[in-house]
C-alpha cells in the first residue's frame, strides 16, 4: 500500500510539473508575441522612414516651416517638388493637445477627488459608471458633436463678441477632445487617491486638520506621482487622436498659435497621405511613415517620463 501510494504521489507530482511547464511555455510565447509585434511595428516604421530620409533631408523634415507634400507620383507628372517641414504639424498637435489638457485636467482631477473623498458609496456607484461612459463613446461620435455643435456654437459666440472664428478651429477640437479624455484622468487619479493609506488621513484628522486641508496638504502630495503619470498618459492619448481633429480642426497645415484658426495634426496627415491608391516609392507616401515614427518617439518619450516620475517620487507605505 505504501509503495503504491508513493508511486501515485510521484506521478501526481510529475503531472503537476508538466502542467506548470506547459503554462510557463504558453506565457513565454505570449510575451514573445507582444515583444515581436512591437519590434515589427518599429522596424516597419524605421525602414520606410529611412527610405523617405534618403529623398528628403532629416533637418528639412524636423525644422522645416512648411508642409505641402504635393509631389508627383510619376516622373512624367508636373509638380514633383514639395515641402516636408513637420513643424506646422507638430505645432498643431501640441496646440490642440494643450487645449484638451487645459479642459480635462481640472475637470478630471476634481471629479476624482469628489469620487474618492466626498461621494458616498451609492453616489459613487452611480456617478463613476456614468463618467466612464464617456470613454466608451466612439471618437467619430465626438467628431460629429464637435462639427455640428461645438464649432458652430463657438463661431456664433465669437461673432457676437466681435471675434472671427473659423468653422474648423483648434479650439473646437481641443474642447471636444478634453471632454473625451476626462474619464482617463478621472479613473487613474481616483485609483491613485484611493491607494493613499487611510492612516495618513487619520493622522491628519487627529492633528485637527479639516477634510479640505487633509486633501490639499496630505492626500494630493502623496498621490502627486500617480496623478502626474495619469496626466502624461492622457496627453499621449490626446496627441494620438485623429477623428476629432479631422472633423473639427480641418486639414490646413498652418504654423500658428491662434486657437481660433484651422490647424491639423500629425495623425491626420498620416491618414490623409495613406488614403486611396498610393505609390510607395514617392516621398509623399513615405512621409507618412516618417510622421508615424516621429509620433511614436513623442508618445514613447511621454510614457517613459510618466514611468520615471512614478518610480522616482512614489512613496513606499507599510
Amino acid at each position: 500500500m505504501a509503495v503504491s501510494s508513493d508511486i501515485s504521489i510521484a506521478a501526481r507530482g510529475q503531472k503537476n510539473r508538466l502542467v506548470e511547464l506547459a503554462v510557463r511555455c504558453v506565457l513565454i510565447f505570449c510575451a514573445l508575441v507582444a515583444v515581436a509585434t512591437t519590434i515589427g511595428i518599429v522596424a516597419s516604421l524605421l525602414f520606410e522612414a529611412l527610405r523617405f530620409f534618403q529623398q528628403v533631408p532629416l533637418t528639412d523634415f524636423l525644422f522645416g516651416l512648411e508642409w505641402s507634400p504635393q509631389t508627383a507620383l510619376r516622373s512624367d507628372q508636373v509638380g514633383s517638388s514639395g515641402a516636408f517641414g513637420a513643424v506646422p504639424l507638430i505645432a498643431g498637435t501640441l496646440l490642440i493637445s494643450a487645449i484638451a489638457m487645459i479642459v480635462a485636467t481640472p475637470l478630471g482631477l476634481m471629479s476624482a477627488i469628489y469620487l474618492a473623498e466626498y461621494a458616498n458609496e451609492r453616489t459613487r456607484g452611480i456617478v463613476k459608471p456614468l463618467l466612464e461612459l464617456l470613454a466608451g463613446i466612439p471618437t467619430v461620435v465626438y467628431g460629429f458633436f464637435a462639427a455640428l455643435i461645438v464649432a458652430p456654437m463657438l463661431r456664433n459666440g465669437g461673432e457676437s463678441m466681435g471675434f472671427e472664428i473659423s468653422s474648423e478651429s483648434a479650439l473646437a477640437a481641443g474642447l471636444t477632445m478634453g471632454v473625451m479624455i476626462i474619464p482617463l484622468i478621472s479613473s487613474l487619479s481616483d485609483d491613485v487617491i484611493n491607494a493613499v493609506p487611510q492612516s495618513l488621513r487619520d493622522a491628519s484628522y487627529g492633528l485637527g486638520a479639516t477634510q479640505a486641508e487633509t486633501i490639499k496638504q496630505v492626500i494630493l502630495p502623496a498621490a502627486t506621482p500617480g496623478i502626474a503619470g495619469s496626466l502624461l498618459l492622457a496627453t499621449s492619448r490626446a496627441i494620438g487622436e485623429t477623428m476629432i481633429v479631422v472633423m473639427a480642426a480641418g486639414l490646413a497645415a498652418k504654423l500658428t498659435a491662434n486657437p481660433l484658426e484651422a490647424v491639423t495634426t500629425v495623425t491626420v496627415q498620416i491618414v490623409t497621405l495613406l488614403t486611396g491608391d498610393q505609390e510607395f516609392d514617392s516621398a509623399k507616401t513615405l512621409s507618412a511613415f516618417a510622421l508615424g515614427l516621429l509620433l511614436f518617439v513623442i508618445t514613447l518619450c511621454l510614457n517613459v517620463v510618466a514611468l520615471r516620475i512614478v518610480d522616482r517620487y512614489k512613496e513606499q507605505y507599510d
